[in-house]
């Protein structure tokens, strides 16, 4: 369940435009000055959209649901409500001279919502280079927001689109890694006309951590036969009553919860996998690159070859997505 948070969050000033949190919360974008509204210096930076934080919620020890609104000239976060959506966020790094970080998240709301999204966020400890969900987790509602920038559609194997595309859905969720994973879900669900089947894996520590399973085993009551859930613990000391799976990953695992490889019945899957490098890389491979660009920055990022439990399991690259 869900609980609505009375811890006090301390105040928060290393997004962009903390300044203009302070001066002009909710004005729908943030405009970055050389001086902030106590004097300290500020590096200045072009208009982005700015969202205000409304409401928080934990959902464990360290992650929240953050909830924040649109500006007022836009319905939805994303250009097509049909399409999942992803946010870059900025970040002025105190750790790192102010230096700007950028971190990706996608929310777990549908994309068609009107006025506001969800995002799932886990608080790490800061460091160089880091400290984004940190951030994040401490803003406080009705004072603070997220600056960042629409992300483009993410490809998904020369497509966009989601609903109505497979017979079958494999998700395989390793932490907040299943924040991407649900809005997926949603979109087909959504869907009238979408028969596809999805089974999702979420793999976690300990049953606590297990992020937003009310809702995971709401929508799996609510919709027999289309979607069902599995969970997989990694943490020792599992309880005798435990009814799902132990461990990070294994061929057996991937047999019994996910849809099997196109190849096997002549219907389509798609497995869907989500967590950090490491636990990508072990269920489907790391992601690769392509060459650098002229301008000599970094090229943009490709699928690369199928390797680990899916390959051994015996699918194809070709029934694979990996974050």
């Amino acid at each position: 369940m869900i609980r609505r948070s009375s811890q006090n969050v301390r105040p928060w000033s290393t997004i962009w435009a903390a300044a203009t949190v302070l001066c002009n919360f909710g004005t729908g974008s943030a405009q970055v000055p050389t001086q902030s509204c106590n004097g300290s210096s500020m590096p200045a930076m072009a208009s982005v959209p700015s969202y205000p934080l409304v409401d928080k919620w934990r959902q464990s020890h360290d992650t929240w649901l953050l909830r924040f609104s649109l500006p007022s000239d836009r319905k939805h976060l994303g250009d097509d409500p049909s399409f999942p959506t992803c946010i870059s966020v900025h970040h002025n790094s105190s750790l790192d001279g102010g230096k700007l970080l950028k971190k990706s998240y996608s929310p777990i709301s549908h994309p068609a919502t009107e006025g506001s999204f969800d995002l799932l966020v886990k608080s790490y400890q800061p460091q160089p280079g880091g400290g984004v969900g940190d951030a994040l987790c401490n803003l406080q509602p009705g004072k603070d927001v997220l600056v960042g920038k629409l992300k483009s559609e993410r490809m998904v194997h020369g497509s966009p689109t989601i609903s109505r595309r497979w017979d079958r859905i494999g998700l395989v969720a390793g932490g907040t890694g299943v924040a991407p994973l649900v809005q997926i879900v949603r979109i087909i669900l959504d869907d009238p006309y979408d028969r596809t089947k999805i089974y999702m894996l979420s793999i976690n520590r300990y049953e606590e951590d297990i992020l937003i399973r009310d809702e995971l085993d709401r929508m799996a009551t609510e919709h027999p036969g289309r979607f069902s859930v599995t969970y997989s613990l990694t943490g020792g000391n599992v309880s005798k009553d435990w009814k799902g799976f132990t461990g990070r990953g294994s061929v057996e695992m991937a047999r019994k919860a996910l849809p099997p490889p196109s190849a096997k019945d002549g219907q389509s899957t798609m497995v869907f996998v989500c967590g950090t490098d490491g636990f990508r890389d072990m269920w489907a491979g790391p992601i690769a690159r392509a060459p650098s660009k002229a301008d000599g920055s970094k090229g943009p990022k490709i699928q690369g070859p199928l390797l680990g439990v899916l390959k051994d399991a015996g699918y194809d690259a070709t029934d694979v997505f990996k974050y």
